[in-house]
């Protein structure tokens, strides 16, 4: 789901020669990706500390390498092949709500939701919430030691762009943890580290560059890289995983109160992050190595584990368990992935036509921006059709209540 943009300011369009000679090679699920993406993801491959790659079936355009990008490096890490939003994930909870109480008393479910998160670029609680998070050591870089009053404020918040909460009906075909197979009411939620998250990659990718810019040419210089023996390499490492908990208690926080709210208890508690660099054992070239295995919009999908796929506000979700791909580098798309601009989507759609295909549908929209309509994402039956190799469904969740940031706010997904 994640957009950071469609065409990257000052990257090359395709046809630039890559840096480097040659490159890694890598491989590719769906067919018809953005040819950007796919120049980005080729750009990627040929860095030196580049060892394999893969590209999702929801691939567009980012900075630096693509949402959906997989890429696997030799004990460097790429701020940029994080992504801005540092470990933005998606969360469901079932709830012990009878499924028919959504349509009966929505009234009673929007209310959950808009008193108990919040939404936009600033987005705070006038009283903060609480969470262990916050007595983790923040001091682990400059950027998360100045901004953990920020982050605290911003604590339980959903930010813009393509973050949502919604109430959906979950399909479960089959036995999902203690959770048995039926029809259940399920809450999905959506965002990460909010503006400190964004902090530390900006900072972080500017530090990057001015250790590699001599290696890298111009159309390349947001795929600077730290050394994971560096200093600079290592305060980065940290300060990710540090966002990596504050998005999680983000969530965790979100799905509580809510759940408390309407006085429900939580059945299944599933989730899972995208944007993030992990320490993983891969075979590279016929040889088991420890690499470092960026998903930028793309969702680990090792053997056995769940993971949830989202679609759009009006199409299906998906849990899925991963199969452990190797070509993939155990991984998986992230969601649906964007056609068009919001530009494009502003200038092309309006909230007449768009509320009457809402209707039709069975969904209700508290808000969001006219940049997040279902048809500004690919279809997702496509996409999960890609990636047969990579995951199996095993529930469904379809969208019937769903706030998003409203209209006019800048996107920082």
């Amino acid at each position: 789901m994640s957009d950071e943009e469609v065409r990257s300011p000052g990257e090359s369009p395709v046809g630039n020669p890559a840096p480097g000679k040659g490159g890694v090679k890598y491989r590719q699920w769906g067919e018809d990706l953005d040819r950007e993406a796919v120049a980005q993801m080729e750009r990627a491959c040929s860095l030196p500390v580049s060892v394999a790659g893969a590209l999702m079936p929801d691939a567009h355009v980012g900075y630096g390498l693509p949402i959906g990008g997989v890429l696997a490096t030799r004990n460097a890490v790429i701020p940029f092949a994080v992504g801005v939003d540092i470990a933005c994930r998606v969360k469901m909870t079932v709830l012990d709500i009878p499924p028919r109480e959504l349509e009966r008393n929505r009234d009673r479910f929007t209310r959950a939701i808009e008193q108990e998160t919040r939404f936009g670029i600033g987005a705070s609680f006038k009283h903060r919430r609480e969470h262990p998070v916050m007595d983790a050591d923040w001091s682990v870089s400059p950027v998360t030691r100045q901004n953990k009053d920020k982050a605290w404020a911003q604590l339980g918040t959903s930010g813009s762009g393509n973050h949502f909460v919604e109430f959906g009906i979950f399909r479960a075909f089959e036995k999902i943890h203690d959770l048995e197979p039926g029809t259940y009411l399920a809450l999905l939620s959506h965002s990460g580290s909010r503006g400190t998250g964004a902090l530390v990659c900006n900072y972080y990718s500017k530090v990057a560059y001015e250790k590699c810019r001599s290696q890298l040419p111009k159309e390349a210089a947001r795929l600077a890289w730290l050394s994971l023996d560096s200093h600079e390499g290592r305060e980065y490492w940290e300060a990710m995983q540090l966002m990596g908990r504050y998005a999680a208690a983000n969530h965790e926080l979100i799905h509580k109160h809510i759940a408390q709210n309407l006085g429900a208890r939580v059945l299944l508690d599933l989730e899972n992050h995208h944007n993030f660099a992990w320490k993983e054992r891969h075979v590279i070239n016929g040889v088991p190595c420890e690499v470092i295995v960026h998903r930028k919009g793309a969702t680990p999908a090792a053997r056995g584990l769940y993971g949830i796929i989202p679609g759009s506000m009006a199409s299906p979700a998906f849990v899925v368990r991963g199969r452990g791909n190797p070509e993939s580098l155990n991984s998986c798309a992230h969601g649906a992935g964007r056609v068009m601009s919001r530009t494009a989507a502003k200038r092309q759609f309006n909230w007449k036509d768009v509320g009457r295909y809402l209707k039709e549908r069975g969904v209700t929209l508290i808000s969001a921006g006219l940049d997040e309509v279902p048809m500004v994402y690919k279809d997702i039956h496509e996409v999960m059709a890609a990636q047969a190799d990579l995951v199996e469904p095993v529930g469904q969740f379809d969208p019937k209540l769903v706030k998003m940031a409203p209209a006019g706010e800048q996107p920082e997904d």
